[in-house]
């Protein structure tokens, strides 16, 4: 998220190329990141980034996910004023991406933010069409609620179009109070319910993607103490639970909370934002861990 503004690019490719040693394919981005930290108050600062190391390293084995929709149109601009989804706007973002990217077509593209005054038909119009192009290898959906991802999904299905192959919400072990605002997500929507994980469940074909999985260090660092939202009991019975499974694995609790996401059913794909090489490792063996079904039945029960 902050390659190209907080992480300078010297340290960005070491990140890159420690990440390709490790094996890891996936690189998510998008196109407003991040806006919030450049002086242009635009993003893509990521996205070109990317390019320049793509470039440095041709024929390296990763894979592109990036996004539309959320990249304000003018300055100060979010969540008020955004590009949004409808079919001129995608097709241009789009270009503009694959142009700071440096490549032909993107693997992975997704729908950000929910735009209420885009009709289902025309999304999945749009979206199905930048795969036949050949620009987007499949699409996925973002801050949108589950029941609206099951209407696109049997719209594209009715229509003869590609359908969604992912769906991208905010999520982690810890969870919020119901109904309170959750600092750092103006975008309530974009919060992954007990419905979204039903249907992850019910719907394989659909991978799920989790970001801010490990609440910005709030598992493990003293310096970033958790918001009000989730200190409660619930939690507290939570961290019970990770501390003793860490304690069992050797692991720190973020990379507990890490490796349950991605041992869980449904399994979820969390995506872990890094700006040091250490703290790429540490994610790495989190996310590489199999737990047991003692230690799932652990965390789960609490």
């Amino acid at each position: 998220m902050y390659f190209g503004t907080r992480v300078d690019e010297r340290s960005a490719f070491a990140i890159l190329d420690r990440y390709a040693e490790l094996g890891g394919r996936w690189l998510d981005t998008s196109n407003n990141y991040s806006f919030w930290t450049s002086d242009t108050g635009f993003g893509g600062q990521s996205e070109a980034l990317l390019g320049r190391w793509l470039r440095a390293n041709p024929g390296v084995d990763v894979r592109i996910s990036t996004k539309v929709g959320a990249q304000p149109t003018r300055r100060g601009g979010f969540p008020d004023h955004l590009e949004g989804l409808g079919r001129d706007a995608v097709r241009r973002s789009l270009e503009a991406s694959l142009e700071r990217l440096g490549v032909d077509a993107v693997d992975l593209y997704w729908a950000h933010v929910e735009d209420p005054t885009v009709s289902v038909d025309e999304l999945v119009a749009t979206f199905g069409g930048l795969v036949a192009d050949g620009l987007v290898g499949r699409y996925g959906i973002s801050n949108h609620p589950s029941w609206l991802l099951e209407r696109i999904r049997s719209t594209a299905e009715r229509d003869g179009f590609t359908q969604p192959s992912a769906y991208q919400q905010r999520y982690s072990y810890f969870q919020p109070l119901p109904r309170q605002p959750v600092e750092g997500q103006p975008i309530p929507l974009g919060m992954l319910s007990d419905d979204g994980l039903d249907f992850l469940r019910r719907n394989p074909d659909i991978s799920g993607w989790v970001y801010t999985a490990t609440l910005l260090g709030g598992y493990d660092r003293t310096d970033r103490p958790l918001s009000e939202e989730y200190q409660h009991s619930g939690n507290e019975r939570r961290r019970h639970a990770l501390t003793a499974v860490a304690r069992e694995r050797g692991l720190r609790p973020g990379q507990v909370v890490l490796a349950w996401l991605a041992s869980g059913r449904p399994r979820l794909t969390p995506i872990v934002g890094v700006s040091t090489i250490e703290q790429l490792e540490q994610g790495w063996a989190g996310v590489t861990t199999t737990l047991t079904e003692d230690d799932m039945a652990t965390l789960d029960a609490a």
